[in-house]
């Protein structure tokens, strides 16, 4: 499975995403009256509560979240390792994690990985769930923010087969449209370690505006990008990293 694909050409990826205020109620006026109209579009048949629902749901969306961290890995070649007294080659995966209060200066640098690593012939964004959360929330946060997309993600008037993109989350559809698999599932039923270990995703906002524990959130997120790496080298039956096998720059 997968094996056409060229795992050095690859960049993993994920993000963090938070509500763009600590509250509903700093938001302004406006941004304030159009939350209320998107919740009441979101469940209209329940009577919720403003300020509770944007804390728990704001950070969804990239009119009224922003960006804390973006995780990127890319395998670097193969390594000679042991395991369980037996000699394997074992990829050896990279990572670097751009995390901070200002997006703007998260994007930037993110772009300029993305802008060194396109011109491989078989670049690809990989990820879990990132062809309906992460890209497209990247590009709207960027054009928010007036910064000019690479071209990896100019994706309009592309051919789907033209989207550089590998989802692993499609991959295990295996065509079953209607089929949702959360990250952590995955790697459990395939016996690969879990990438939740410290933090879930719906404690990010909390310890972002409460702890602002940004290396904390930094781990999490590339520990995500781990288990996307891990699941490309099931797909293709290859050995798994091992933790000798992965840098963090």
């Amino acid at each position: 499975m997968l094996n056409q694909l060229q795992l050095t050409d690859l960049l993993l990826i994920d993000i963090e995403t938070v509500p763009a205020q600590a509250s509903f109620e700093r938001l302004n006026a406006s941004m304030q009256e159009l939350w209320l109209d998107k919740i009441s579009k979101i469940k209209p048949e329940i009577e919720i509560e403003p300020a509770t629902v944007y804390l728990e749901r704001a950070s969804f969306y990239a009119e009224f979240g922003k960006i804390i961290c973006i995780s990127g890995g890319f395998f670097t070649g193969l390594s000679d390792t042991t395991n369980s007294g037996q000699p394997a080659k074992h990829y050896q995966l990279r990572l670097k994690a751009f995390a901070g209060d200002d997006e703007a200066i998260i994007l930037r640098e993110f772009f300029k990985v993305v802008e060194k690593m396109q011109t491989r012939p078989g670049f690809k964004f990989v990820g879990h769930n990132i062809q309906e959360f992460d890209i497209p929330y990247i590009c709207r946060r960027a054009v928010i923010l007036g910064i000019p997309l690479p071209d990896a993600l100019q994706l309009y008037g592309k051919k789907p087969w033209e989207v550089p993109v590998v989802d692993t989350l499609h991959l295990w559809r295996f065509g079953d449209s209607r089929h949702y698999i959360s990250l952590q599932l995955l790697t459990t039923v395939l016996d690969i370690p879990s990438p939740k270990e410290d933090l879930q995703g719906s404690e990010v906002a909390r310890v972002y505006w409460e702890d602002h524990d940004l290396e904390r959130i930094a781990r999490y997120c590339q520990r995500d990008v781990v288990a996307v790496a891990q699941l490309l080298l099931r797909f293709q039956h290859k050995p798994l990293l091992q933790e000798g096998d992965i840098q963090y720059v």
